[in-house]
């Protein structure tokens, strides 16, 4: 180390998310800590991932606005889309940000920052470009890379993925999109409406899976209309490279078909970034699907070792890995006694409508809670700023065990990831829906969904014979008086 002496207190290999806010953590607790990056600090998130993702999506979003004032009285227009000037909006909205990621930020929080690669070479050590560094603890937080999935003649056909996409120069004609998940999902719907033929392939019956079924409905229905084709249900069987594009061979419902595109952008899934760490000579053992194994207070088999973020098969957002770093230096420098429940984690699909998600789905609480499990289901149709912002086609749809209280929720429509943080709080602290009844909410706001769906929770609670003979005798007592 170039400051102090003796071993690190906390050694962190990886800059992304999980990395800058160990080390911001463990810096603010006064322990000397090193962070150990190899290519850039700031990880996906600020070069691949969040940040220029929601730049293109907003870009995006202006577009299609222009296309659709009609039914607002406003003459609509086709818009023309300068694909170079999206992109240099793009990397406008990278650099303002990145100051806050940089190396120079995390030296302020008390971290030193080495640029190189790491690789365990003991239990508590580990060298970084041939120099050797002992260290009381460590987290791993080397996060995980997109992987194509083993389709013959794939990889020769140089498909994009998330880290390459934004490489592009001019706006493919044709566009496939190989994975109906949130990144499939939010980036085809994206070029669609900067101009592209987009079409999303996905081996599933629906889109975005893990999501309840009926906010996948909405989805597709959102997508085609749109434009986007997609094809649920479907594989690719073989790629091939061709004179003017990408020949993809498909098998679906309906018998195999062929696919003639420009582009292909994969979004299949992730792999961790554990390959050349040295982690078996660190007794950390990686987990079925190849993922650092950690308990839920983030250590690993070597408990001077701890990991966050993607590298631990976590879900895969930047504030899992976020909340995940503060974990483990927490745990790491002072006691382990902190721990993370991914059954209250909140995450948001960035399309239009998004798709905000809390907890439990319908059908995973009834696998663990049986038939007490009920659903508070508040359409937007009944919904004012929906009627007035021509947003009807959302939904509400609350998880309530047989108390009342919280076990999940999906919110679909414009501004649901701001929605679901009131519910996020709910859940918690293990409270009832109907306690937000009586919070009093502005008004017209996207917000009255979930607070309409606590005001009918508590309506029908007052309907109940219990409660029914309970205000009928204090009613009877009244007229009495």
């Amino acid at each position: 180390m170039t400051r102090g002496s003796g071993r690190a207190d906390l050694v962190i290999v990886g800059g992304g998310t999980a990395g800058i806010i160990a080390a911001q953590t463990a810096g603010g607790l006064g322990a000397r800590v090193v962070l150990v990056e190899r290519d850039r600090i700031g990880g996906d998130c600020l070069w691949t991932g969040c940040v220029p993702s929601k730049a293109l999506i907003a870009a995006a979003r202006a577009a299609q606005n222009m296309r659709t004032a009609g039914r607002f009285g406003i003459a609509p227009v086709e818009p023309q889309v300068d694909f170079a000037a999206v992109t240099a909006h793009v990397r406008r909205s990278i650099e303002r940000i990145e100051p806050v990621d940089s190396p120079a930020a995390l030296t302020d929080a008390g971290a030193e920052v080495v640029a190189g690669t790491a690789v365990f070479t003991g239990p508590d050590e580990l060298q970084i470009e041939g120099r050797s560094l002992r260290f009381r603890r460590a987290l791993i937080a080397t996060g995980s890379a997109p992987a194509l999935p083993p389709v013959p003649g794939l990889a020769e056909a140089e498909p994009l993925t998330s880290d390459t996409v934004w490489d592009l120069a001019e706006l493919p004609a044709r566009l496939a999109v190989l994975g109906g998940g949130p990144i499939g999902c939010e980036l085809g719907q994206a070029f669609a409406r900067l101009g592209a033929e987009v079409t999303v392939v996905e081996a599933t019956e629906r889109l975005v899976p893990r999501e309840e079924p009926r906010a996948a409905t909405a989805l597709s229905a959102a997508l085609s209309a749109d434009g986007v084709r997609v094809l649920t249900s479907t594989t690719v069987t073989q790629a091939a490279r061709q004179a003017k594009g990408v020949r993809l061979d498909l098998t679906g419902r309906t018998g195999p078909s062929v696919l003639d595109v420009d582009r292909v952008l994969v979004a299949t899934g992730c792999r961790p970034r554990t390959a050349g760490l040295g982690l078996e000579q660190a007794g950390v053992r990686l987990d079925e699907r190849g993922y650092v194994a950690v308990d839920a207070k983030l250590r690993t088999s070597n408990h001077r070792i701890y990991a966050a973020g993607d590298v631990t098969g976590a879900p895969a957002f930047t504030h899992v890995a976020g909340v995940h770093g503060s974990i483990a230096a927490t745990n790491a420098l002072l006691a382990p006694i902190r721990r993370i429940d991914h059954d209250k984690i909140p995450w948001v699909t960035f399309t239009d409508p998004e798709i905000a998600h809390l907890g439990l789905t319908e059908d995973q609480a009834r696998q663990r809670f049986g038939d007490a499990v009920r659903v508070r289901l508040l359409q937007h149709e009944h919904l004012d700023r929906a009627i007035v912002e021509d947003e009807t086609d959302g939904f509400t749809h609350v998880v309530l065990d047989a108390k009342g209280r919280v076990l999940g929720a999906t919110v679909v429509g414009p501004r649901a990831g701001e929605m679901i943080a009131e519910l996020t709080g709910l859940l918690a602290r293990g409270g009832r829906l109907r306690d937000l009844a009586s919070v009093i909410h502005p008004y017209p706001a996207w917000s009255d969904g979930v607070w309409n769906a606590a005001v009918a929770e508590s309506s029908d609670a007052l309907q109940r014979p219990v409660m029914r003979r309970v205000t009928g005798a204090l009613l009877r007592l009244r007229r009495v008086r």
